[in-house]
């Protein structure tokens, strides 16, 4: 089984509690429909699970296939630097059928985002570093398709549906990983 190689770090897109007993990590793209289908999945399971479960998302545009998931994800990292990357997160997948210049300035004056700072964040692709490392990342780990999802630092390779992703996290949750020996 695929294991996650980079583990959760701080500077990553985290939600729920570092203490929780699952975490999911998500390897994703904006343009992916397959991603933008899992995005309800994942906010239920956030529901359902509460503070039992840490989400976090990674970014791997697969820019040969989509051509709007490189400055789409750009303006994620751009809405992350002024602490509304969640909100774009959501926004970026809620409008996937017209990415593109003009949805990205649209959405950034809707979170109150300096339009100015993301024309110029998107021309110098101030945020290309981050997200080649999370691209990296995900390569390293076996990545090769959005979504990919990790749980508990295992690859999860079935669908991701609900009810199946909610046993495999009960799961999880009810047999934790051994921990280490303390020296």
């Amino acid at each position: 089984m695929t294991t996650l190689k980079i583990p959760v770090r701080p500077e990553d897109h985290i939600q729920g509690p570092a203490n929780a007993p699952a975490t999911l990590v998500e390897y994703g793209d904006y343009e992916c429909p397959y991603c933008r289908a899992a995005n309800p999945v994942v906010k239920r399971l956030q529901k359902h699970f509460g503070d039992r479960l840490r989400f976090v998302f990674r970014n791997f545009p697969l820019t040969q296939m989509h051509p709007q998931a490189e400055p789409a994800t750009e303006t994620a990292e751009f809405a992350a630097a002024h602490q509304k990357f969640w909100e774009m997160h959501d926004l970026l997948y809620e409008n996937q059928d017209i990415l593109g210049l003009p949805l990205y300035e649209e959405l950034a004056a809707t979170l109150k985002l300096p339009a100015k700072g993301l024309l110029v964040a998107l021309e110098t692709h101030e945020f290309i570093p981050r997200i080649q490392s999370d691209f990296a990342g995900g390569v390293r780990s076996g990545v090769n398709g959005t979504p990919t999802f990790f749980l508990n630092n295992q690859r999860f390779d079935v669908a991701h549906e609900y009810d199946l992703l909610r046993v495999a996290i009960e799961d999880a949750i009810a047999h934790p990983p051994p921990r280490a020996a303390k020296a």
